[in-house]
């Protein structure tokens, strides 16, 4: 079904040895795809590229996880919904969804409109724009909120409510974590809190502590791909930067794959490789 939907693309960069032995099962191939903020027009290129790479005719399915910030700021939000939900519904793959802290705040708002005003001010604004909507003119004015919310609900299809209510907040597969924010250091991955996996930031990062698992997550962006000892970090700012990355995970490898809008608005899918240290 989806196979469809896209061109061929090129393939993936071969898998290259990870820090530290967390490999994914025998026979299995993980695609990991960063935050995607709206941009349908990313999404679609990045796809089709990984549809190229690891078709399910070689043998295997492919496991596809979308580490969360679907919506925001980019122009497309309820378009990049649309996609995923038939995506989740082709049987040719293995797809896990998670929950980032842009749809936590979504489905806030769609239960509590007082958080509008502070949705919109890191994007929700352009994830209504998507749905056809626009941010009260008096801000400051809770009706107009509560309505916005009741429109916004109106406008949410039956598909796009259930994906959004039904995101997980971590996947585990072989050894590796998924989440989209990371996790806190001192807590087993298995006893994390739903807000950490959604929010923390500094705390993670800055630990130089082990996890029992790597974790590959997005949530803080970065010019590049970030991987050492304990975490592999995929946000690329695709809302801005116009590069959406996705990371592929087979036995001990990892690669990773990128599309990419150059300047003159043409949209390209290359691999990427950490620098060489000098």
């Amino acid at each position: 079904m989806l196979r469809r939907l896209f061109n061929r693309a090129p393939k993936a960069v071969p898998a290259a040895p990870l820090p530290v032995p967390a490999g994914v099962p025998a026979g299995t191939v993980v695609w990991a795809i960063g935050d995607i903020h709206g941009r349908l027009d990313l999404l679609d290129r990045l796809l089709s590229a990984i549809i190229d790479s690891d078709t399910p005719d070689d043998g295997h399915r492919p496991v596809l996880v979308f580490l969360g910030d679907y919506i925001d700021r980019g122009a497309q939000s309820c378009g990049v919904i649309d996609r995923l939900v038939v995506l989740a519904d082709d049987p040719a793959f293995e797809t896990h969804f998670l929950m980032g802290n842009h749809e936590d705040k979504m489905l806030e708002f769609l239960e509590d409109s007082t958080v509008g005003a502070a949705w919109c001010d890191y994007g929700g604004a352009q994830a209504l724009e998507s749905f056809g909507l626009k941010v009260p003119v008096l801000k400051h004015r809770p009706e107009g909120w509560a309505a916005l919310s009741s429109d916004l609900a109106h406008r949410l299809t039956t598909g796009q409510r259930t994906f959004l209510e039904s995101l997980k907040y971590s996947v585990t597969i072989g050894g590796y974590f998924f989440a989209h924010a990371g996790a806190r250091p001192g807590v087993a991955l298995d006893d994390q809190a739903d807000h950490d996996l959604m929010w923390v930031r500094g705390s993670f990062l800055n630990s130089e502590a082990r996890f029992e698992r790597m974790v590959v997550h997005g949530h803080t962006p970065a010019d590049e791909p970030y991987i050492d000892h304990r975490r592999i970090g995929i946000d690329t700012r695709a809302y801005e930067s116009g590069v959406l990355t996705a990371v592929r995970l087979e036995g001990l490898g990892h690669g990773f794959l990128q599309a990419v809008q150059r300047a003159d608005g043409e949209i390209v899918v290359r691999p990427w490789t950490a620098p060489v240290p000098a």
